[in-house]
């Protein structure tokens, strides 16, 4: 089906996007929150989860099909694929919202909005590559047979 480094090299993206956003948003949780204000918005907040919930994912991804094969099943790993997917699709979407709502004034392409356009950015294409992820185990699961529980063979990491 997929080579099994195109599928490792999608996970590095993965893992690597994931840093980046969760970088940009724990920035921007920071400037929300300071001596006058100590709050920072739920959208800000999920996207900040999903991005450490993506590292624990593609650890799980990556390493349980080769170094744990009894907690690599199929569904398990589509389920956490498409879970995965589902929480980015939510988070970049419900950030883009928040940008639009917020009137910006003066201030409007400082560091601050270029950090929340660029964490929409990068959270999206992270949708699109676990989109791809889980087409690709969604299609080992329509491939098997249904007595087998095995791992996709091209999900397998190192």
């Amino acid at each position: 089906m997929v080579a099994p480094a195109i599928v490792l090299g999608i996970r590095g993206v993965q893992v690597l996007f994931s840093i980046i956003v969760l970088g940009l948003t724990a920035y921007l949780v920071d400037q929300y929150t300071n001596p006058w204000a100590s709050w920072s918005p739920h959208s800000l907040n999920f996207m900040l989860f999903t991005s450490v919930w993506t590292l624990l994912a593609v650890a799980y991804l990556t390493l349980a099909p080769t170094r744990f094969p009894r907690a690599a099943h199929k569904f398990a790993i589509a389920g956490v694929e498409f879970l995965t997917m589902l929480f980015w699709f939510a988070a970049f979407i419900a950030v883009a919202v928040l940008w639009r709502d917020i009137y910006w004034g003066w201030a409007g392409h400082g560091t601050f909005h270029n950090c929340g356009i660029a964490a929409i950015v990068f959270g999206a294409f992270l949708w699109l590559t676990f989109l791809a992820t889980t087409v690709l185990s969604a299609l080992h699961i329509r491939n098997s047979s249904r007595g087998n529980t095995a791992p996709p063979p091209d999900m397998a990491g190192v």
